[in-house]
């Protein structure tokens, strides 16, 4: 399967948790320049559109690399779920450019660590299945799920897997979680679903650290760590 694809980063100027965090400096450089690098070095895209609906993560976008043509009109507060907005943002690129694209693929600029070879797997693996679209997620590695609770009133636990405690953690299955570094769709069947989580959407696991997902400082310290290990391990 291979056809017109699109890139679309999505880059909302209001965020509450972490204000301007889309654009704050991570390594030197826009948060959201990251995102733009990796997908366009990726050689995939005929467009690497940023999806914002602000001035200034606009212009940016067009620094580093991106085509930035218009702002989201629509799907631009905190409520609406990601897909819609990316619905919404392919919807008013196709008219822009009067043109219809067969793959849409949706890359949060939160996600910086992504790289432009795990977009490459990612775009690969989801053309060799026969899926409506793809999500990628991470193995879960030092937090074991299978050992998760609740804790009632703050003392009293709630095991959420009560038949995992009898079993050897080795023995226990990789459980995994979705990530918002790169959703993948067949154009046709998103436009009409509005939603990439399709009846036959499959997951496609990436490294952990390029699925590090920053929404408060606690993750944008982690992400920061793991990017110096990055670069300790390029020297």
């Amino acid at each position: 399967m291979v056809g017109k694809r699109i890139a679309i980063i999505l880059a909302r100027g209001g965020s509450k948790r972490m204000p301007r965090k889309n654009i704050l400096d991570f390594g030197g450089k826009p948060m959201l320049a990251w995102s733009v690098a990796a997908a366009v070095e990726s050689g995939l895209f005929d467009k690497v559109l940023v999806s914002t609906d602000d001035a200034e993560i606009a212009e940016v976008g067009r620094r580093y690399g991106a085509e930035v043509p218009f702002l989201r009109l629509t799907a631009t507060d905190d409520i609406t779920p990601t897909s819609q907005a990316t619905h919404a943002a392919l919807l008013q690129a196709e008219e822009h450019w009067q043109t219809k694209f067969d793959v849409v693929a949706q890359l949060m600029a939160n996600c910086p660590l992504r790289t432009a070879q795990d977009i490459r797997n990612s775009i690969f693996a989801f053309e060799r299945h026969d899926a409506s679209s793809q999500i990628s997620c991470f193995r879960f590695g030092w937090m074991n799920p299978w050992w998760a609770i609740k804790l009632q009133d703050g003392e009293q636990p709630e095991h959420l897997f009560p038949d995992a405690l009898k079993m050897r953690s080795q023995d226990l299955p990789p459980l995994y979680c979705p990530s918002g570094a790169l959703w993948i769709a067949q154009r046709d069947a998103f436009v009409e679903s509005k939603n990439f989580y399709m009846a036959d959407h499959r997951f496609e696991p990436i490294h952990w650290i390029s699925a590090v997902d920053i929404d408060d400082e606690d993750d944008l310290l982690m992400a920061k760590a793991c990017l110096d290990l990055q670069s300790d391990k390029a020297r």
